[in-house]
């Protein structure tokens, strides 16, 4: 193959940068509806709204466990007046806590940190109901 022949083939092959419109028209397989989306925090207030990290007390381990960092909410409810406690992780919204706070409930500083809080809750994460410490 001679030069000339060469540099004409290399043109052949070489991408233009450009696609070409081929005219074909591909109809949707399944047509999406849009669906609203519901949080569960609309009928609610927010009393509290802060960056938080959530820890587990390990009994058999005796040490604190962090079970997640997010968003911790006290949100009220606008008919009831119950406030729950709501906990997710800040960029997939999964769920670290939740549950209501009763009059019962004892919440106290830690080790005299005023920015440190414990708890007792009921965790039903791993499907089975066990009285947790958290914090």
């Amino acid at each position: 193959m001679s030069n000339t022949e060469a540099k004409h083939h290399e043109e052949e092959e070489a991408p233009t940068g450009e696609d070409e419109d081929t005219g074909a028209q591909v109809a949707p397989i399944v047509r999406l509806e849009e669906i609203a989306i519901s949080n569960g925090e609309e009928n609610k207030d927010a009393i509290l709204d802060l960056k938080s990290k959530l820890y587990q007390f390990d009994k058999e381990g005796n040490q604190w466990k962090e079970r997640g960092v997010g968003t911790v909410k006290f949100l009220k409810h606008k008919e009831t007046g119950k406030v729950r406690l709501l906990m997710r992780q800040s960029k997939t919204l999964k769920i670290y806590a939740n549950h209501l706070i009763l009059p019962l409930m004892s919440v106290q500083e830690h080790s005299g940190n005023e920015k440190l809080c414990v708890w007792h809750a009921r965790d039903f994460a791993d499907g089975e109901l066990k009285y947790e410490r958290e914090g």
